[in-house]
């Protein structure tokens, strides 16, 4: 069998309708696995889940609201058919803002979103995975944890507080067999980035020079190292994250 394989494996992807969980989804659809997508508008997960074909369903919900956890795994398993054997942990928000104008208000919103959120998803799919006896948990990180970069002290922080959650849930879970993960994306092609960059040059000059592969990564490139870490092919590796970022944060 190739070990790099996700057949009859299901996926539930936070954030999955656009951006790096839609690039994450196309990946693990090609490598055999169902996929559920997760986000609060349908027009985007519906346009996912057309190109992403039969493998692919979705269901709308509000990670944020946390008393409804336990019916979104229904749900997911429902749409899918199938039990929930991976967990993609990927749905974010952003703020950029100087740290001294961030409010507690706006610092507690991040934080809900990208670490209580998460949590409260991890603790909704984890007893079946025990049941099982298998499965794996994926955090969608950033190069943020590992390096400064202005402007984003909650999102930053969000991030950061990723570490301590992979490595406890996978001290407590991994003679369960459930393995847990994380990804520290760099700087990823979007939409919205390519407008950026584009309509300022000096930005865009400054962020390759510090890639050292000299150019941005593509939702794919996080998509395949995703497929890589919840297959066979990683079955001996938990607890990490993993840089994917074309060399930005292993120095000049």
């Amino acid at each position: 069998m190739n070990p790099f394989s996700l057949e009859n494996e299901t996926a539930l992807i936070t954030g999955g309708g656009t951006g790096i969980g839609l690039g994450i989804a196309r990946c693990m659809v090609q490598s055999g696995a169902r996929v559920v997508l997760v986000g609060r508008r349908e027009e985007p997960l519906s346009i996912a889940c057309k190109e992403l074909g039969p493998s692919a369903s979705y269901v709308i919900h509000d990670i944020t609201s946390l008393d409804h956890t336990g019916a979104l795994v229904e749900s997911a398993e429902k749409a899918a058919g199938s039990p929930i054997s991976i967990l993609v942990n990927n749905a974010g928000t952003h703020l950029k803002k100087p740290a001294v104008d961030t409010s507690p208000a706006e610092f507690q919103s991040v934080i809900t979103t990208h670490v209580i959120a998460a949590h409260a998803l991890t603790r909704g799919f984890l007893p079946g995975m025990i049941e099982r006896g298998r499965g794996s948990i994926l955090f969608t990180s950033s190069m943020a944890a590992f390096m400064g970069v202005p402007q984003v002290i909650a999102y930053a922080a969000a991030k950061s507080a990723y570490f301590g959650m992979v490595s406890t849930l996978s001290a407590e879970h991994a003679a369960q067999g459930i393995r847990v993960n994380a990804i520290a994306p760099g700087w990823i092609f979007s939409e919205m980035s390519r407008k950026a960059l584009d309509s300022d040059p000096a930005r865009k000059a400054k962020v390759l020079s510090r890639i050292q592969m000299g150019r941005m990564g593509e939702p794919s490139d996080i998509g395949w190292a995703a497929v890589y870490l919840c297959s066979n092919a990683a079955a001996y590796i938990t607890g990490v994250t993993l840089p994917v970022d074309g060399g930005a944060t292993a120095g000049f």
